[in-house]
């Protein structure tokens, strides 16, 4: 058995930026998926006291956090300096790119969350709107980030975040991202990867 553990879920935009990471870099890992997102117990999550994923499970304990957990699979792997992860480029673009990036992930949430629950007072116009005008700033702006990071990156936080979510959206039903041409673009180009052919989205089953 692998000493490397990934738990988190096949439909999760979060853990798949972590699994492309382990899977783009050689990281030898298990993947245990959660089947049952609503449990209010923290020994199905890992121990993660937020009940969220993904966790890497590891000797040293379980690491909380996507950003976190990509960190760790570059050291592990040996092959940090070809990964970029958030902060290593300081070109504002970048930087405003992958909070932006950020954003979006974490605004979908709460959007499928209101979803579930049934409360369109969760999905606020603002809510919308500030996804709207994130995917919007990313489509004009990602060929630039692209342009600004290191030529010879093996991998990048901002580039498999940014595929992440934008194939997240349409498949969860939260927005048809067709009108962001640049996106789509990019997003064809990342998705040959063979890491990306390996996490497409799909829904745990027992």
């Amino acid at each position: 058995m692998s000493d490397v553990e990934l738990i988190g879920r096949s439909s999760s935009h979060f853990t798949r930026v972590a699994r492309i990471f382990a899977l783009e870099l050689g990281v030898q890992h298990a993947f245990r998926p959660v089947l049952d997102m609503t449990s209010l117990d923290a020994a199905t999550f890992a121990g993660n006291p937020a009940l969220k994923v993904p966790v890497l499970v590891t000797a040293e304990g379980p690491l909380l956090g996507t950003e976190n957990i990509c960190a760790d699979l570059a050291r592990r792997s040996g092959r940090r300096a070809s990964v970029v992860l958030r902060g290593d480029v300081t070109e504002r673009v970048v930087q405003n790119a992958e909070e932006l990036t950020l954003h979006a992930m974490a605004t979908e949430v709460t959007l499928i969350m209101a979803k579930l629950a049934g409360d369109d007072r969760l999905g606020s116009p603002k809510a919308w709107r500030s996804l709207q005008n994130s995917l919007t700033y990313l489509d004009e702006n990602v060929s630039r980030v692209e342009a600004a990071l290191p030529a010879r990156r093996a991998l990048s936080f901002v580039e498999a975040a940014l595929f992440c979510v934008v194939t997240h959206l349409p498949f969860r039903g939260v927005m048809d991202v067709s009108a962001f041409e640049r996106l789509g673009a990019f997003c064809e180009r990342f998705g040959d990867r063979e890491s990306a052919r390996q996490t497409a989205y799909r829904f745990d089953a027992a």
